[in-house]
This record gives C-alpha cells, sequence and structure tokens, in this order.
C-alpha cells in the first residue's frame, strides 16, 4: 500500500500519547531514588533497586511487539489497544508509589510503572513505522522526541513547581515529601489523558489482505518462542551494530537516572540524605524503632538534639533534590529544542542520521564529565543542556536507523526485540556493573557520572560501524 504524506499536526497527534510515558519515566528516573532513600536505602543499594525496570523491558517489550503485529481490532485498530492497557496501569501505580511505606513495595510498584510504560511505549515506536511514508521516518521520530523533551522538562520540574505553590518539599523520616506525592498523581493524570488523545485522533491502517492476515494470525498463534527465536538469530547485521550503540547510551543513561540524585546532592550541594541510623534509636538487630503504622509511622530518635539534627539536614537534602530535579529536567528541554531543529531539517533535507547520533552523543558524554566540575545550578544545567543534546538523537536516529533496515510485516516484532539492547546493559549496571567500574574512580558517588560520559563518549564512537547506505540517510529522494 502506498502511504500517503502525513502533515506536522497528524504527526503530532499520533505522537502526542508519548506525553504521558515520558511523564512517567521522568518521574521514574528523577524521583524513584530520593523515594528509596528517603525509605532507607543506602547509595550502594539503588542500583539494584532499579534492576526490576530493565528485566520487566527485556519480557514486555517483545511479547507486546509480537502480539500488536497480529492485532486488528475494529475500533481501536493494532497498536491502540495496549496504549489503552498499559495506560490504565501505569497511571495507578504512578499514583500510588509514592505513597509506599517500605523499600520492597516502592521497588515493586517501580517494576509495576515499568511494565506498563513499557506495554503502551513499545507499540508507539511501531505506529511511526507503521503509518510513515520512508521518507518521513526520520521526521516522525524527532516528532516523538520534541514531545518526549517537552514531558521530561516538565515532569522533572514538577516536585519543585508544587513546592513553590506551597506544598510541603519534607516529611517525617521514613516518609515520602507531600510535593513528590502530588508531582506523581499529577503525572498519572496526565499520562491517562495523552494515551486518550492519540487514540481518538489517529487512525490505524487496516492489514491489505484481513482474510489472509487473519489467517496466519491463525496459523502462527501458537509459534510465539519459535518466532522470537528464529528472528533473534536473523537480525540485520545494521540492527546489531545499532545494539552495540544502545548498550553504551543506555548504560550511561541508567546510571544517571539511578545515581544522579545521590551523586549531584551530595558533590555540588553539600547535601547528602543523612542516615537515619545515626540518629534513631535502633533495636538489637540494629534496626531503626517505628512507632505507628502506614503514613503514620515515625521513628523514634535517640534524642531531641539529634532529631533537631536530622531535619535541619533532611531539609538541606530535599532543597538540593528538589534542585536537582529541576536541573535534571533540562536535559528534556535541550533535547526538545534539538528535536525541534532537527524536526525543520529533515523535512526538507536528507538527514545524515549516522553523524548526527555520533557528534549528539560525544557532546552528552561531555555533559556528564562536566558535572565532577559543577559547582552550582547554574554550570549543572549547563551540563544537562549537553546531555539533552544526547537523549534527544537516543530517542529518534537508532529507530530512524532501524526502521529503515528491517521487514516492515515485522515492524512490532523487531522493535521489541531492539529494545533488548535497552534494558540488557540497565541490567548489567544494575547487577553491580555501575557500582564496580565508577569505584574503580574512587569511592564518590560522583565519579558514576564519569563513567557515564566515558560510556556515552563510546556510543558515539561506534556510529563509525554503520555503513548501510539506507539506514545513514533517506529521504524523498529515493522512494
Amino acid at each position: 500500500m502506498k502511504k500517503r504524506l502525513l502533515s506536522f499536526w497528524e504527526i503530532w497527534n499520533m505522537s502526542f500519547g508519548f506525553l504521558g510515558i515520558q511523564f512517567g519515566y521522568a518521574l521514574q528516573g528523577g524521583f524513584m531514588s530520593r523515594i528509596f532513600q528517603t525509605l532507607g536505602a543506602s547509595e550502594d543499594d539503588i542500583p539494584l533497586l532499579w534492576i526490576a525496570a530493565p528485566l520487566t523491558g527485556l519480557i514486555v517489550q517483545p511479547i507486546i511487539g509480537y502480539l500488536s503485529d497480529r492485532t486488528w481490532h475494529p475500533k481501536l485498530g493494532r497498536r491502540k489497544p495496549y496504549f489503552l492497557i498499559g495506560a490504565i496501569l501505569s497511571s495507578l501505580a504512578l499514583f500510588f508509589a509514592p505513597h509506599s511505606s517500605a523499600l520492597w513495595m516502592a521497588a515493586g510498584f517501580l517494576w509495576v510503572i515499568d511494565a506498563c510504560i513499557n506495554i503502551s511505549m513499545e507499540p508507539f515506536r511501531a505506529l511511526v513505522a507503521d503509518k510513515l511514508h520512508e521518507s518521513q521516518r526520520s521526521y516522525g521520530f524527532v516528532v516523538q522526541t520534541l514531545i518526549i523533551g517537552i514531558g521530561t522538562w516538565i515532569a522533572s520540574n514538577l516536585p519543585w513547581a508544587v513546592n513553590k505553590l506551597g506544598i510541603s518539599n519534607v516529611a517525617p523520616a521514613g516518609v515520602v515529601p507531600p510535593s513528590v506525592r502530588i508531582a506523581f498523581a499529577i503525572g498519572a493524570f496526565v499520562f491517562i489523558l495523552s494515551i486518550l488523545y492519540t487514540i481518538f485522533t489517529t487512525e490505524e491502517y487496516p492489514p491489505e489482505d484481513m482474510e489472509a492476515f487473519l489467517k496466519e494470525k491463525k496459523e502462527k498463534k501458537s509459534n510465539f518462542i519459535k518466532d522470537i527465536t528464529a528472528n533473534v538469530g536473523n537480525m540485520p547485521k545494521t540492527m546489531k551494530k545499532l545494539g552495540l550503540i544502545q548498550f553504551f547510551s543506555w548504560f550511561a543513561f541508567f546510571t544517571m537516572w539511578s545515581l544522579a540524585m545521590p551523586a549531584l546532592t551530595e558533590h555540588i550541594y553539600q547535601a547528602p540524605k543523612p542516615n537515619i541510623k545515626e540518629f534513631a534509636q535502633l533495636d538489637t538487630s540494629g534496626a531503626v524503632v517505628f512507632t505507628g503504622t502506614g503514613e503514620e509511622k515515625q521513628v523514634v530518635f535517640s534524642n531531641t538534639e539529634k532529631e533537631r539534627e536530622y531535619t535541619v539536614q533532611d531539609e538541606a537534602y530535599n532543597t538540593a533534590a528538589d534542585e536537582v530535579g529541576s536541573a535534571m529536567g533540562i536535559y528534556g528541554l535541550s533535547s526538545m529544542a534539538f528535536a525541534l531543529l532537527l524536526t525543520f531539517y529533515s523535512a526538507r533535507f536528507k538527514l545524515n542520521r549516522k553523524y548526527t547520533h555520533l557528534v549528539s552523543l560525544i557532546i552528552g558524554g561531555a555533559g556528564f564529565i562536566g558535572m565532577y566540575f559543577a559547582s552550582d545550578f547554574s554550570s549543572l544545567a549547563f551540563c544537562f543542556v549537553l546531555i539533552g543534546i544526547a537523549w534527544g538523537s537516543i530517542l529518534s536516529m537508532p529507530y530512524a536507523m532501524l526502521s529503515s533496515s528491517i521487514d516492515p510485516n515485522k515492524m512490532g516484532m523487531f522493535m521489541g526485540l531492539f529494545n533488548m539492547f535497552i534494558v540488557i546493559p540497565q541490567i548489567v549496571a544494575a547487577l553491580g556493573g555501575v557500582n564496580f567500574v565508577y569505584k574503580l574512580l574512587g569511592d564518590e558517588t560522583i565519579n558514576a557520572m564519569i563513567v557515564a560520559g566515558i560510556s556515552l563518549i563510546l556510543a558515539g564512537l561506534s556510529n563509525l560501524l554503520i555503513t548501510n547506505k539506507k539506514a545513514i540517510a533517506y529521504s524523498i529522494d529515493q522512494a
């Protein structure tokens, strides 16, 4: 079927659901480590607490991609049923996550959030490839990135903004501050609304031969494992090369999401999260003594002076955490500006995806390394501006290159499998990889940001392996 060229607003509508998806990811990436620390996690524990998220993606995305390739609903279409299911479940998990009263609960909610976001996200990637003419692929993925940038910036600033509106950013020891809870509730609301907007404004193309589609679906109903295994073994060479780029890219960003909060509050603001065990009464096993349960639970401090000392340090940490979260949101803003620039360019000219991605990743790597030398909000914000350029490229260029290199009839399947190259590096990092590597440079957590920078530079240089001309650049003249 000959696909017509879509207008900017048609591409905007079909991508708008990513606003909600990115609200979920930005709140998760910016503030789950803050929740973990509030509930008593040490800095070294944090990466492992994050492991559920990439493990979930490794399992969920190929399954959803496979199923959505074989789905057709008369009203919702192929990909939209998965948007809707994922949005409902993600919104519920986002709302309840900051109300966790124990570490295991928070880690469990992170698992649910990530699983459900994955249910929504993978079909969105496939939808762009489904609906857009080959010549508009770069344009389409860049528009997605523009919306993702908007979502990242707004969501990352929510706890700070809510606090400025008068909602407290402090709470009793072991309790997540009200400003963070309100921010997550807003994120849940935006998530479901933005997905519904795409569902109501976007139509999907039906299978060209519905009878053949239904017949194939019936015949292949029980061949999931066999099909997945076969397609893993038959990955295009370009997809494998992109996998190496993705490994280094996502190792870097997982390091940021899991450790930037403790690293930057300590290194730049000299306001680390105070260890409650140094201030509270402990039982015979060394555990903190509490009174009450749930939201009424309160720490029993050693004495009034210790309680006052903890309160001062914790307030300093929460103020620093708000500023770090706000600075982190700037990478969403700069990725949005970068995506806007790419949108204007790719709408008119052939874009060299390979070198765009190479340069962008190296710039982002410099941003991570620059955090070591940052001394205040302004210098930290500049680092995140550079990181945003890499983020804008990561969310568009690999997918544009991939979609030009694979069978369009297996778009959902391969987009799901491609997620392996996103989650495997995160699993490696979570299982101790990031802690091991950064401690080779010293015990200070800020060294993790230097490791992230080196990893992103390696990702950039790995683009030199891409040689497929169709993946590197595609224009309307080739159609």
